[in-house]
């Protein structure tokens, strides 16, 4: 038995491409290096939030019908208008020129604050400016909203 068998170095499990290798890479693989925009899934969660309201407005009593539809309809503006404030923060900080690695994680950060920041006021405001919303199909709309990140990154 040896000894020292622990103390053996295996080879490097990383192996740096060449510019030729990594661009046959994508010619083999394109599918692994497309990336899904922010955009895109901001577009899925209004249409989810459409549909979900749709579906809202015809299954439920004609009494109820509108605010079983305003309520999910809210829900999806709370999901989807933080992601887009969460975007045009991501985008600005692209914009910027002098920009730096830190400069853009700064930005992702902050932009979770304010995404986080108004997604709580949103629920605060409209509970206390609107009492009379139904939150079974404000919180359906929302949580459906945010799954959309989660089947963009299943679609890829």
């Amino acid at each position: 038995m040896n000894i020292n068998q622990w103390d053996e170095q295996e080879e490097d499990p990383f192996r740096v491409l060449s510019k030729a290798e990594m661009d046959a890479l994508r010619q083999a693989k394109p599918k692994s290096f497309s990336s899904i925009s922010g955009w895109l899934v901001v577009g899925i969660q209004v249409v989810l939030t459409l549909i979900i309201a749709g579906f809202c407005y015809l299954f439920s009593k004609p009494v109820d019908r509108t605010v079983y539809t305003y309520s999910a309809l809210v829900g999806g503006l709370i999901g989807f208008l933080p992601s887009a404030l969460f975007l045009l923060r991501l985008e600005a900080a692209k914009k910027n020129v002098k920009s730096s690695p830190g400069g853009y994680l700064t930005a992702v950060v902050s932009g979770e604050f304010i995404k986080i920041l108004a997604t709580i006021l949103l629920f605060i405001g409209f509970a206390l400016k609107q009492p009379d919303l139904k939150w079974i199909p404000l919180l359906v709309t929302y949580l459906a909203t945010l799954k959309c990140y989660l089947l963009a990154w299943f679609w890829k």
